[in-house]
């Protein structure tokens, strides 16, 4: 079936478009066993920058980084917002970590020792001073807090902890500002955690306000959970601040986005685009571990990736949709989707390149570009940045 399509409409879009990328994605990673050193790997935050300028080149749709403390801790981080600047690129979210300190072991805000509350807190408001000084919009929020057996702790106890927290960071925030708090299901703690859900996340934001919103990682569910349900839930109570992708078989795995299910991905999208979110006011950032591939490739196939899913829910005919779900015509409403999804759109993406001005086949036109060789041959010596494992 033809889609009836405003191309023109939807070309605008995909050029409007505007992907996230992470810091910590350019380094090294791993799983819990081993974490694979590649050559060429960022040493620095700067060249971590220096990577992610070469995303946005080719793809032209990635301008921004998320940073995550203290992984690019640095002296002055008005000075590597003005680096940033210098490459094209700005600052995103600045990601807090409260999951890498021996003190955590039995939480962070959430823990029963109130001094080890107190450094947790003094880290997030850190980060919300980093935000100022980079200009950065969100301060992005993941607890691995949680608990391994029954009767460790209170679980009640510990959500008025977390509640206590947040609204001190959320009192912290400046104008024009936001908190977006993460779930997860599950890992490092495997009795209770203390954001496991999006409800769990949704409550604590809606009693905060407006600037608290919740995050959806997309490999942070239960197997068969509907993601798009919770996105078009969250988009409804205007709560949903924005995506960490990736891709998942088993767990949280933090595959390439759109590698494990692309047709996910696309409902994803479609229920983001029906509910007016493919809007600035939505941050989609890849938070993905390369720990096998190379690192600057995978990235800018991920944004492809993206891509494609926004192009084919753009080209959903509402009209034809709309009709037969009024006439309750399943098959039909089904079709519409299916149409859509199954529409070759890499000719379309190829176009929208070439009308911004870059290489139709981004993958390819990077590794032409000669970038790869060259950082292997100058990132000599120091170290590495990776999280370790």
């Amino acid at each position: 079936m033809p889609i009836r399509t405003d191309l023109r409409a939807v070309k605008a879009q995909l050029k409007a478009q505007r992907v996230e990328t992470a810091s910590w994605a350019y380094a090294n990673s791993g799983t819990r066993f081993k974490v694979f050193a590649q050559s060429g790997v960022p040493r620095t935050p700067r060249e971590k920058l220096d990577d992610a300028a070469q995303v946005h080149r080719h793809t032209g749709v990635a301008p921004t980084v998320a940073l995550h403390i203290p992984w690019d801790r640095v002296d002055d981080y008005a000075a590597l917002a003005r680096y940033a600047e210098e490459q094209g690129l700005r600052i995103g979210a600045i990601n807090a970590n409260v999951f890498q300190d021996d003190d955590y072991k039995l939480g962070s805000v959430c823990h029963p020792d109130a001094a080890v509350r107190r450094k947790a807190l003094d880290h997030l408001l850190e980060c919300a001073e980093i935000m100022e000084a980079t200009g950065s919009r969100d301060l992005k929020l993941w607890f691995s807090d949680g608990t391994n057996y029954p009767g460790q702790d209170d679980i009640r106890a510990r959500q008025d902890r977390l509640a206590e927290a947040l609204a001190a960071v959320y009192e912290r925030l400046g104008d024009g500002r936001r908190m977006l708090l993460e779930y997860k299901l599950f890992e490092p703690a495997f009795y209770t955690t203390d954001v496991p859900d999006w409800g769990t996340a949704y409550a604590h934001c809606l009693k905060l306000g407006e600037k608290a919103q919740v995050v959806v990682d997309t490999g942070h569910h239960a197997p068969g959970t509907n993601i798009e349900f919770i996105v078009a839930v969250l988009l409804r109570e205007r709560k949903l601040g924005g995506f960490d992708f990736n891709s998942r078989f088993y767990a949280d795995d933090d595959l390439m986005v759109g590698a494990a299910d692309p047709f996910q991905l696309f409902r994803i999208m479609y229920e983001v685009i029906r509910g007016g979110g493919l809007t600035p006011d939505i941050a989609f950032m890849l938070d993905q571990c390369h720990n096998i591939e190379a690192k600057i490739p995978a990235i800018i196939r991920s944004v492809m990736n993206v891509q494609e899913a926004t192009a084919k829910a753009l080209l959903v005919d509402h009209a034809a949709l709309e009709a037969a779900q009024r006439d309750g015509d399943v098959l039909s409403a089904n079709a519409a989707l299916m149409d859509a999804y199954s529409t070759d759109v890499r000719p379309l993406l190829a176009d929208v390149r070439e009308e911004l001005g870059i290489d139709p086949d981004p993958v390819g036109a990077y590794h032409r570009s000669g970038w790869a060789q060259k950082i292997v041959d100058e990132r000599v010596g120091g170290t590495q940045a990776g999280w370790g494992a």
